[in-house]
């Protein structure tokens, strides 16, 4: 199984403004290798936090809906919605989207979304102390569903989470030609932070420039 990140950010190491809007600074081509990348997944791994700031849906490229199509897959990847709380708007446009949904979550998270249909599956994958998932589980419960590569869109703090479980292989990161400053602007992973003996270790598996934008390609060592 291979799970990869897939993240733009400024080129100070923002992922948005001061005021958590929405990124605007990816190009068309940094969009386009995004859906690439989703759409060659098996499953799209999202935060709920992310979902709540318009992330995860549909992709409507023609040309790769076919070539999923073509590979006898779905013509979307389900979309796995990451929440320990099991906090999530019902009403969020997600859910009227045709696409197969999946809730990853703790025991607590999954009581009201077990008697709905939002989710086509909810899977409970929780610590000993029922507080938070675990990953290793959930990778375990992943590939029993014949999972065997995950794209994955954010947030921030999930990504954390998944850096400290050692669940991310790959990373792809665009560096965008913006200035974002402000110490309160987010990065692209949260958290409590890594020491320097801890920290995860890439190895650099190649560079790309398109216009002006740096597509990066990372193995996590």
């Amino acid at each position: 199984m291979k799970t990869t990140l897939v993240l733009a950010m400024t080129a100070d190491g923002k992922i948005s403004d001061v005021k958590k809007s929405p990124p605007t600074f990816g190009s068309k081509r940094d969009y386009a290798h995004l859906e690439e990348q989703i759409m060659s997944s098996d499953v799209v791994l999202v935060g709920s936090g992310t979902l709540k700031d318009g992330g995860g849906g549909v992709e409507t490229n023609p040309a790769l809906i076919q070539a999923r199509l073509a590979q006898g897959k779905s013509a979307q990847p389900p979309q796995i919605i990451c929440s320990r709380s099991g906090d999530i708007d019902p009403t969020l446009p997600f859910f009227s989207q045709s696409i197969e949904r999946w809730l990853l979550t703790t025991k607590i998270g999954a009581v009201d979304w077990l008697e709905r249909t939002s989710f086509d599956r909810v899977l409970v994958c929780e610590t000993a102390d029922g507080k938070d998932i675990d990953w290793q589980a959930a990778k375990v419960k992943l590939a029993e569903l014949a999972v065997e590569n995950i794209c994955f869109l954010g947030g921030a703090e999930l990504a954390a989470s998944l850096f400290a479980a050692n669940f991310i292989d790959e990373l792809w990161l665009t560096i965008c030609p913006f200035i974002y400053g402000g110490s309160a602007a987010p990065s692209p992973v949260a958290g409590v932070g890594f020491t320097p003996e801890l920290a995860p270790r890439l190895k650099l598996l190649s560079v790309d420039q398109v216009d002006q934008e740096l597509f990066l390609h990372y193995q996590v060592q």
